[in-house]
């Protein structure tokens, strides 16, 4: 009977000397990685054209968090808005707190107190920390090291608790408000976090003994995703993502706001394999370094914190807000951009005025939503196994990416 059926198909029959020399034809398969795929970061759904083990194309779809937020931004004060930044990047809330009310603040000439100023930076450093932690551990897992992740989460857990001592919540905060902050810093804040990171800092050498110089990590990662420096730039990688192709630009010392000029820190970028204590199998641009370069910069946030500690003595208590930003009206015909340097890269918003309590116009530019456009273009010619490497070394969260 087998026999009848494969003399009535001959095509059926595999001619095993091609297949020998490697000239077997192949047919190509989409494979839908996500929406609820665990490699994947968030609601993202990404298809895979693949022929074996290849991918021959990836292509992000979005869209399954769409709020309507910037809509939303166009219809509600500027104070009432806050609450609904948290939800765009939630696992770095303070920094979306901050690019929104700082984008208020320069549209209506608002100045904000010395010590309303040293606590944002002190908390948006801190959510930095937690939100890179987030990353490694997470990442970490992505590549099947499942030790790391309850590390970070244990350090992460303690940031949280300074957050919810002083305005009460640990994820979605609305805390950084137009004007300044919301409460003075709870009693016992200073010595604390003084405590936290004199705690802190050495467990960054754990992190890099468990993953970072994880031979099996290297492997998975060094040479993987390699993006150079002219393309980050012409896709609009901002953050840790243009710093891993070696571009050294930081929003908070190229454009200062909040006073970063007055602090004393390094912007860290991408390095080859063999330089320093960057281990052989990795160059410039590849997932390794968009990974390592968060590493580095929890160190850099740790520096500005305690600076930003010792500068808060010479403040007054209670001084926390402007004033005059009740009932604020945004001047008509007025437009102001301004972007912020989040642990994503750089956050910025578009506010336009015409002379009411509410804008007329809000626009928010995500750096995870430019990140991820990249994605195609970084995901040929990989292996399968490859993706999760690459995807999650960009980061995003896709709050802010569908908006």
């Amino acid at each position: 009977m087998t026999d009848t059926i494969l003399e009535s198909k001959p095509d059926l029959l595999v001619d095993y000397d091609r297949a020998e020399q490697g000239d077997l034809d192949t047919e190509e398969l989409l494979i839908n990685m996500g929406p609820q795929h665990p490699a994947t970061h968030g609601v993202l759904r990404v298809v895979l054209r693949v022929d074996g083990e290849m991918v021959l194309e990836a292509v992000p779809h979005i869209g399954y968090l769409h709020r309507c937020a910037e809509k939303i931004g166009e219809s509600l004060e500027p104070y009432q808005y806050i609450p609904y930044t948290d939800r765009l990047d939630y696992v770095s809330a303070m920094n979306q707190n901050h690019a929104f009310a700082l984008a208020i603040e320069r549209l209506c000439g608002i100045e904000v107190p010395g010590r309303a100023s040293l606590i944002r930076v002190i908390f948006l450093e801190l959510n930095r920390i937690a939100s890179h932690l987030v990353t490694v551990g997470a990442y970490g897992l992505d590549m099947g090291a499942f030790t790391p992740f309850l590390y970070v989460f244990r350090e992460r857990e303690m940031i949280l608790d300074l957050f919810e001592a002083t305005c009460g919540a640990r994820l979605t905060y609305s805390y950084i408000t137009p004007g300044g902050v919301r409460e003075d810093l709870a009693d016992g804040f200073v010595d604390s976090c003084r405590e936290f990171l004199d705690y802190f800092e050495p467990k960054i050498d754990d992190y890099n003994d468990l993953l970072s110089f994880n031979q099996i990590f290297v492997k998975r990662t060094g040479k993987v995703g390699v993006i150079p420096a002219r393309d980050a730039i012409a896709y609009g990688l901002t953050g840790p993502c243009l710093r891993a192709s070696g571009v050294r630009w930081d929003v908070r010392r190229a454009i200062p706001y909040e006073g970063y000029e007055r602090f004393d820190f390094d912007i860290p970028i991408g390095l080859p394999g063999g330089t320093g204590n960057i281990p052989p199998g990795v160059v410039v641009g590849d997932s390794w370094c968009r990974y390592y370069v968060r590493v580095l910069e929890m160190r850099q946030s740790v520096r500005i914190i305690r600076q930003a500690l010792d500068m808060l003595a010479d403040t007054t208590p209670g001084e926390i807000m402007a004033k005059k930003v009740k009932n604020l009206k945004l001047p008509a015909g007025c437009e102001v951009y301004l972007e912020t340097d989040n642990p994503r890269g750089s956050m910025g918003f578009y506010v336009q005025g015409d002379g009411t309590t509410v804008p007329s116009r809000v626009k928010a530019r995500g750096p995870s939503f430019s990140n991820l456009c990249i994605t195609t273009h970084v995901c040929r010619n990989v292996l399968i196994a490859d993706i999760p490497a690459i995807v999650g070394s960009i980061d995003m969260v896709m709050g802010e990416v569908d908006r």
